[in-house]
């Protein structure tokens, strides 16, 4: 019969912890790679929600320049109103002329009032495309917070060899995932995280 030789029992405990090993860095690896991907979203939140802030001040800027001009010409209007009243009786080419003005500075007036109302419904958008971006900047941040928890449990693990801290790791990087998903899609919105 031949003989049968049995490994070493210290020997497989070490390929084993050395399995578990590179499984753990193979994983750490692509904790990494989540991270990544995090970090960039969150650059490109912020970097539209500043964009969009900046955008909506400029609307509101041109829309109290509009108001400015709204009142202005309102301002102008009385007064041609007022001076009509005491050409009332005499008629003639200046009052025309009066006639003309007021009514133009009515028209300026109205035409002003109509281009503000379209200037703030597009600054309010503005205004919720930014508030859009600072909540998916906050699942970013937190996603790049658990992943970096998971990097560094994952790394324990392997000193330690440790099971229990790589299930632990894993734990955060689903968390860090799951956050790095919603900040990109927004499917849930925790009250908390949206403001």
């Amino acid at each position: 019969m031949p003989e049968v030789e049995l490994p070493n029992p210290e020997e497989l405990e070490e390929r084993r912890d050395k399995a578990f090993s590179r499984r753990v860095a193979l994983t750490t690896a692509v904790y990494a790679v989540m991270l990544a991907i995090a970090s960039l979203g969150a650059g490109n939140a912020m970097k539209h929600m500043l964009l969009a802030q900046q955008q909506s001040s400029d609307q509101w800027a041109f829309y109290q320049a509009k108001v400015i001009r709204e009142h202005l010409y309102r301002a102008q209007a009385l007064v041609m109103q007022a001076e009509l009243a005491d050409l009332a009786a005499a008629r003639g080419p200046r009052q025309e002329k009066q006639q003309e003005l007021a009514k133009r500075f009515a028209d300026e007036e109205q035409r002003y009032n109509a281009e503000k109302k379209d200037i703030e419904k597009d600054a309010k958008k503005l205004e919720h495309e930014r508030d859009d971006y600072r909540t998916r900047d906050r699942y970013f941040e937190f996603a790049e917070v658990f992943l970096q928890i998971a990097i560094v449990c994952s790394s324990v693990a392997i000193l330690a060899t440790s099971r229990a801290m790589y299930a632990f790791s894993m734990v955060m990087a689903t968390l860090g995932v799951l956050s790095t998903l919603n900040g990109f899609l927004l499917v849930v919105r925790l009250g908390a995280l949206d403001h």
